[in-house]
């Protein structure tokens, strides 16, 4: 719809005054003179809105994302008294998946400013000292109906016209639900939190992830071989494709086809299930190691090979279409291009552009101290004190190992009853009880077929229908031993997830106010750095609001990435740091939890591992 249109505008300084409408292309610039007043723009879905105003060198500082806040506030916990009274039914408008990629890319609903600096992180700071309970007052939100809002004209949503009014409407359904809730202060936050990520993935596509196409083609070629002719495989899976056939003596198996595989595997008298990498690994066979070989390379092949670099990589730059809030734990997701599953040969292709340099950061084992700090266990809290979490637990006696301390942990959060992880298990449950009773009641909870909810509100998924109808099968006066084995096994396996979701979940929550934090301290940076830190060098590819400035550039659950002016590297990084600090006093107060970082300033991404 670019181009078409027309956007209506009221003066927030004079909300009375005559409205004033400028064409859709001159939206941009009134963006930006209101933005120097520091509104808070709520819109249908940041994804439509805001990558207009960054081609044309607009950067917003805060937004309301209605698609994405819809989505929380509709399955949690802590509003579904409200939404049970039916007083607040959820807009038509809404789409009804809006965490599936691309579910609303085509939204182009009219835009509202909210005056008020609703739902601003820095404002939490303030009250952060008791943790999320803490949080916020009741003076930082605005009554719903209350602030000066953009007026504009309607928008197209599919086939259907969504006049102004509606948006205006679900904006103040949103905010009253908030008011109405369990735990408005926690939601406040994790609402803000949502749409600062809404804003940071978009500015994650527009600016992109610097990449050498000349690096990533010799770590193919080194691999794979020279490029191949169109239709042919690279020479080395070729070769490989050869000893496989030689060793299990089918000449014309193709080794791309699990059914075709398999059956040559049995008949060579190899007894495996599937082809699944772990379970070749345990048989011994003179096919086993050129077939892992070829399917490590064939990997490659698809994945990042010759036609994704030419589908995904333009202007020396590898542009993502991430989408914040993509899976039901709130952990993003990609609608194409594989971001999240970067592999490491093909990470010396991520390139600092010249005169300036990457800053790389990982929070070292992030899960087993957010769950620490959720359950208030200061004990497991302790052993988290330092970069490496298991060495602290092996410190604290509880096991022999780093790797049963690896083992241990895993087990705790993802249920595991059997093997290594599950013996060691019960070890953390009497060294670490606050933090393991926190994940055996969600646990216990899933396994009922109940909701849990994350630290600042985001809920799990009801079990599914078939779920529902294997429990009631198995309560029927005829239901076999067979009907409750199975019922008993699909509530565990759901049992499993609601364990995991919480700490994966509260997690992610961290990590966005992390990035939240960081984006407010590179703008800051730019701001106030320019030449006085020394002549910086343009990056015209990372667009008009990147190309001098400090920017994040890649996010992967608990890793990041700031593309940065050599100049101003170290200023950053002290910012990456003070930023995860801040997350965790914002979401934990006073308590002792630590989040290190592994930090590194980097010319290319394969060295920060160095």
């Amino acid at each position: 719809m670019a181009g078409q249109g027309r956007v209506t505008l009221i003066d927030p300084e004079a909300p009375s005054a005559e409205a004033v409408t400028v064409p859709l292309a001159g939206f941009p610039e009134a963006v930006c003179r209101l933005e120097a007043r520091r509104p808070r723009w709520v819109w249908s879905d940041t994804r439509s809105w805001y990558p207009r105003l960054l081609e044309a060198g607009v950067r917003v500082e805060r937004c309301h994302d209605l698609r994405l806040c819809g989505a929380i506030l509709e399955h949690s916990a802590a509003t579904a008294t409200m939404r049970k009274a039916g007083d607040h039914p959820r807009s038509a408008w809404l789409p009804a998946g809006p965490s599936e990629p691309g579910a609303a890319a085509a939204l182009a609903a009219p835009s509202v400013i909210v005056r008020t600096p609703l739902f601003e992180l820095d404002e939490f700071h303030a009250a952060a000292s008791g943790g999320v309970d803490a949080v916020g007052t009741a003076d930082t939100a605005v009554e719903p109906g209350a602030g000066t809002v953009d007026r504009a004209d309607d928008a197209v949503v599919g086939s259907s016209a969504v006049r102004v009014e509606a948006i205006i409407a679900e904006h103040d359904r949103q905010l009253a639900l908030v008011a109405g809730s369990t735990e408005p202060n926690a939601l406040r936050l994790l609402l803000a939190a949502e749409s600062a990520g809404a804003l940071i993935g978009v500015e994650l596509h527009a600016a992109g992830l610097p990449w050498d196409r000349a690096a990533h083609e010799r770590v193919l070629e080194a691999e794979l071989g020279p490029k191949p002719k169109a239709g042919w495989k690279p020479a080395r899976m070729e070769e490989l494709a050869a000893q496989v056939r030689t060793a299990l003596d089918a000449a014309s198996v193709n080794l791309d086809s699990q059914v075709d595989l398999l059956k040559a595997l049995r008949r060579a008298g190899i007894h495996v299930d599937s082809t699944s990498r772990w379970e070749l690994r345990e048989q011994e066979h003179p096919a086993i190691e050129p077939l892992l070989a070829y399917k490590k390379l064939a990997r490659l092949l698809s994945a990042n090979g010759w036609a994704w670099l030419d589908e995904w990589i333009a202007g020396g730059r590898f542009r993502p279409d991430y989408v914040p809030g993509g899976t039901a734990t709130g952990r993003w997701a990609t609608a194409g291009g594989g971001a999240l599953q970067l592999p490491k040969n093909v990470r010396s292709a991520v390139v600092a552009d010249p005169g300036w340099t990457l800053v790389v950061a990982d929070a070292a084992q992030l899960e087993p101290r957010v769950l620490a700090g959720m359950a208030r266990d200061e004990a497991m809290a302790a052993a988290g004190r330092g970069l490496d979490f298991y060495r602290g637990i092996v410190d604290a006696g509880v096991v022999e190992t780093r790797e049963q301390a690896k083992y241990a942990i895993l087990g705790a959060m993802y249920g595991a009853t059997t093997g290594e992880s599950g013996r060691l298990v019960p070890r953390l449950a009497r060294a670490y009880p606050r933090a393991m009773a926190l994940v055996d009641r969600a646990a216990a909870e899933g396994e009922r077929g109940g909701v849990v909810s994350t630290l600042l509100g985001r809920s799990s998924p009801l079990p599914p229908s078939e779920w529902h109808a294997t429990q009631s099968r198995a309560s029927q006066p005829e239901a076999s031993p067979a009907d409750e084995r199975r019922a008993r096994s699909v509530a565990r396996e759901w049992g499993r997830f609601t364990r995991n979701f919480v700490v994966q979940g509260s997690a992610a929550e961290w990590a966005l106010c992390w990035m939240a934090a960081l984006r407010t301290r590179l703008a800051t940076i730019a701001a106030a750095g320019g030449e006085a830190a020394g002549p910086i060098i343009p990056a015209p590819a990372s667009g008009p609001v990147f190309e001098r400035a400090p920017h994040l550039v890649y996010f992967l659950h608990d890793e990041i990435i700031v593309h940065t002016p050599r100049a101003l590297a170290d200023e950053v990084a002290a910012a990456v740091e003070e930023a995860a600090m801040g997350a965790g006093r914002l979401l934990f107060g006073d308590f002792p939890v630590e989040f290190p970082l592994d930090l590194a300033v980097v010319d290319s991404y394969a060295l920060a591992d160095a």
